[in-house]
């Protein structure tokens, strides 16, 4: 009997201090080898995770989110024209441009954002605005209207190595992502893992994305690789998991794979779903309502609706307030196909609206 007891006792030991490493294991925070680095929330702003994210480093090709963005917001992406032959003449990585070529600024896109081409970037920005230069300002102008305060742009490109007047910091590049992630056509190249696509002479265009996060980590829906000798490693990547995005850029960091796979799995582990119900209840009708078996006038009438699963950090859980809004009266005569709600549910947090949901009539059920 005594063996059993000091058996039982040992063994109540390594489950309460297995447990403790558990809890610990889960509260440690991730501790990325980059020089700057920041975990945001895309929709929300919120910073999970941050260091030096205010420091002003090179950014290196993860600058052709700003250049892929502005391409495909200038229209136009599916006309072909013939590329600029000094433009395709730089150095570094390339999509295979060659003189006389015939693209689209769709085909751009992709070549930026896959293979990280100079070349697509450098064509990309006479196409859109005439010259490099001109280009470069057009940049400069709309990193000041997203409020990049910290940022400023020297090339299309990203190539930094005779200058120290291009640089952001790792919160301007993820503020510039979550916008950027806004557009479809950027947003659609960026998760694309290869691609074949048509020049204008019918030719083949392979294209394959240096992203290796595509495939390694679950949700990486993009965004943008970036090397050069003075930058080092710099690397931005949305995930998406439950219907949360989150984004994250590391600058100047080792081990930028590494970094971002653990920083996701640590982020999204503090997130909870919250289930909310809807409501059924009854409502006062105003107008002429009849029972179609008996043709009996009805007064009231059943209405439901709402209800809402919202994936949130565990911390804010508790704090989502839901209010519902409905109408004093549904008001006959109503549509035929009772599209339309007579109220909604919000669910808010601290004030702000996370998520809403209608509340429609249902008349078979009108008693």
């Amino acid at each position: 009997m005594e063996n059993v007891c000091r058996y039982i006792c040992c063994l109540i030991c390594l489950i309460w201090v297995a447990a403790c490493i558990c809890i610990n294991a889960k509260a440690i925070e991730p501790e990325p080898t980059a020089k700057a680095c920041i975990l945001m929330d895309a929709d929300t702003g919120r910073i999970l995770y941050e260091k030096n994210s205010e420091v002003r480093l090179q950014m290196a090709s993860t600058t052709k989110i700003m250049t892929s963005l502005l391409t495909a917001e200038s229209g136009e992406l599916d006309e072909y024209f013939t590329v600029d032959p000094d433009a395709i003449r730089v150095e570094g990585s390339s999509m295979g441009l060659t003189e006389g070529v015939k693209v689209t600024r769709r085909m751009l896109i992709y070549g930026m954002l896959l293979p990280s081409g100079n070349d697509a970037a450098n064509a990309a920005a006479v196409s859109v605005s005439g010259d490099i230069e001109s280009f470069v300002e057009l940049m400069n102008k709309r990193a000041a209207e997203m409020g990049l305060t910290s940022t400023h742009f020297v090339t299309p490109s990203g190539l930094d190595d005779y200058t120290d007047e291009h640089y952001s910091t790792a919160k301007d590049m993820a503020l510039l992502t979550a916008q950027a992630l806004k557009n479809p056509d950027l947003s659609a190249a960026a998760a694309t893992r290869s691609i074949c696509l048509k020049y204008g002479d019918g030719s083949d265009c392979w294209l394959k994305n240096s992203n290796r996060l595509l495939e390694s980590c679950e949700g990486v829906i993009g965004v943008k690789t970036g090397f050069t000798d003075k930058a080092g490693r710099c690397l931005v990547s949305a995930c998406r998991r439950n219907g949360v995005t989150l984004i994250c850029v590391t600058l100047n960091d080792p081990n930028d794979w590494y970094d971002h796979s653990r920083l996701y799995d640590y982020a999204f582990g503090c997130y909870k779903t919250v289930c909310f119900e809807g409501i059924s209840v009854r409502m006062p009708v105003a107008g002429d309502l009849y029972d179609s078996e008996t043709g009996k006038s009805l007064d009231f009438v059943n209405v439901s609706g709402g209800g809402a699963s919202i994936t949130l950090p565990a911390e804010d859980a508790g704090r989502v307030k839901s209010t519902v809004l409905l109408k004093r009266f549904v008001y006959m005569p109503y549509a035929e196909d009772f599209n339309y709600p007579v109220g909604y549910i919000l669910y808010t947090l601290d004030g702000e609206l996370l998520e809403s949901s209608g509340i429609y009539p249902d008349f078979r059920a009108a008693e």
